[in-house]
């Protein structure tokens, strides 16, 4: 009862009228900066953090958070409606928002984005108000060890998004920890696949241009040769009636993949460098091995998109947790929330519920006030986003390739990144030309980075000893489950054989 009226207090705070503007301003400005291609919430709250200081601390961090709840929404809305990634959290949502819009259902696929994703925010600020210390406490308590399993698990859950051809698909998860490799090895500080010595591959391969390169100019490239020129606009259609069956279909065909993602979003987010990113591909990874009809996921199914904006809605929440209990950013937008507050005066840690509880409730009341009014805000901005889709492709085509160009310079301000991009918008149109999976690729290039430290850290630990993984009490059981999970299709590749075999043996006897 004690945190009810905790709450109630922080609603009252959170309502109070410049709040309550902040908040719906913060979720607006929120939406579009997630919406264009490069900037999303990281940039978005950095570039906006000083204009906080002309408000009183507690109405600063409420602005910067709404503006990061708004980010993760608008996320979806270039992934759907142009299939460029708003940011590295959408890019799972491009793997079925896009397909849905090309078939003129994009008024589906952003009403089942914002559904999933308020749900997702609000299962998780539930999460965060009724179990904040403890949660932090567990969050704690995952090591290297512990992360790495997480990791091989998330790659165990996308080993089959490249169909039944394990072989390609083993190939594109290969191709894409090479690419997180290049650049300066964060344990030995040594330079590594530098290809022919171009001193931009220094600083890595920067996982938004990649994703604006597959999703963007591999994407435009794909359709201009698929349809010869002949496209000239998609089908979309709007109306307030259909929002409303967009919302109930939304409901049913992807309650699976929401409630998946809330879950994993959340307590894969409170995890200090794990961030809604991984979240949201393996809570799409799971959603799709769990499904009954896996083959129905890249060519449009709701429960596609539903999946990973439940969980990059759910992590972002998650990953405010370790910042305000332990002092530990879980992202790297609460990472920039940090220093804000530690510039107010403010000092996270397990004393700050006691020593500035009015801020903390405050806060917690505002994540349920901003929740709500970014699904008001996505929902009425749905007419503009359709009216895009409606334009002709001639004119659609040349706007993707400059927002995408725009994009990949504004990720690292390295026109070297640019020229990166474009390459890997035409290897992945022959990749996908050869019938090779990208998603895959895409994929491990995310989670490459952070499982290669903390598996050599483990094994650093341990002496070179592999038992770390299966010793310890959290990481053995999600390690046996992910050896379980990448060795299924093997089994079942094998077992068809089998069967095959045994059918065919009858046939010629006779």
């Amino acid at each position: 009862m004690e945190i009810l009226g905790l709450l109630s207090d922080g609603f009252l705070l959170a309502m109070q009228p410049l709040n309550l503007l902040l908040i719906i301003v913060g979720v607006t400005l929120g939406l579009f900066i997630g919406a264009m291609p490069g900037l999303g919430s990281v940039n978005g709250v950095a570039i906006l953090l000083p204009i906080t200081f002309l408000v009183p601390p507690n109405s600063a961090i409420i602005f910067l958070a709404a503006i990061y709840y708004g980010a993760m929404y608008g996320g979806a809305i270039s992934s759907i409606t142009l299939g460029i990634p708003g940011a590295s959290t959408a890019v799972a949502t491009t793997f079925d928002g896009r397909p849905l819009a090309m078939k003129g259902r994009a008024s589906l696929a952003l009403v089942t984005a914002a559904v999933a994703s308020f749900i997702g925010g609000t299962v998780s600020n539930i999460f965060f108000t009724a179990f904040a210390p403890p949660l932090a406490s567990v969050a704690l308590s995952f090591g290297n060890p512990e992360i790495f399993a997480l990791m091989l698990l998330a790659f165990a859950t996308f080993v089959g998004l490249g169909g039944d051809d394990i072989p390609k698909t083993i190939f594109s998860i290969c191709i894409g920890l090479v690419f997180a490799a290049v650049g300066y090895d964060e344990i030995s500080g040594a330079p590594r696949l530098i290809f022919f010595d171009i001193s931009g591959f220094l600083h890595g391969i920067n996982f938004l241009v990649l994703a604006i390169g597959v999703y963007g100019i591999g994407e435009m490239l794909w359709t201009i040769d698929s349809t010869r020129g002949k496209i000239t606009s998609t089908e979309a259609k709007f109306s307030i009636k259909g929002v409303t069956a967009d919302a109930k279909e939304a409901l049913q065909r992807g309650w699976k993949g929401t409630t998946i993602g809330s879950l994993i979003g959340f307590f894969v987010g409170i995890l200090p460098a794990a961030g809604a990113t991984p979240g949201s591909l393996m809570s799409y990874g799971v959603a799709k091995m769990l499904s009954k009809n896996p083959k129905d996921y890249g060519q449009g199914h709701p429960d596609g998109v539903a999946a990973p904006e439940a969980a990059n809605n759910s992590a972002s929440t998650g990953s405010m947790l370790p910042m305000l209990t332990l002092g530990i950013p879980g992202s790297p937008t609460t990472a920039i929330l940090l220093g804000g507050m530690v510039i107010w005066g403010l000092t996270p840690g397990p004393r700050l519920f006691v020593d500035q509880s009015e801020f903390v409730w405050g806060l917690i009341g505002s994540f349920y006030v901003s929740n709500f009014f970014a699904l008001v805000v996505n929902l009425a901005f749905i007419p503009v986003f359709i009216w895009m889709l409606r334009m002709p492709f001639t004119i659609l085509a040349p706007m993707i390739f400059v927002l995408s160009v725009v994009g990949g310079y504004a990720a690292t301000r390295d026109m070297h990144d640019v020229w990166l991009m474009l390459i890997f918008g035409i290897g992945a149109f022959f990749l996908r030309k050869l019938d090779y999976p990208v998603a895959p690729a895409v994929l491990a290039i995310v989670l490459g980075p952070i499982a290669e430290p903390t598996l050599r850290q483990s094994l650093l630990l341990s002496s070179g000893d592999p038992m770390i993984f299966l010793n310890r009490p959290i990481a053995g059981p999600i390690t046996v489950i992910a050896v379980i999970l990448i060795l299924l299709p093997l089994f079942k590749f094998g077992w068809n054989k089998f069967k095959k075999s045994g059918g065919t043996q009858p046939a010629q006897q006779g």
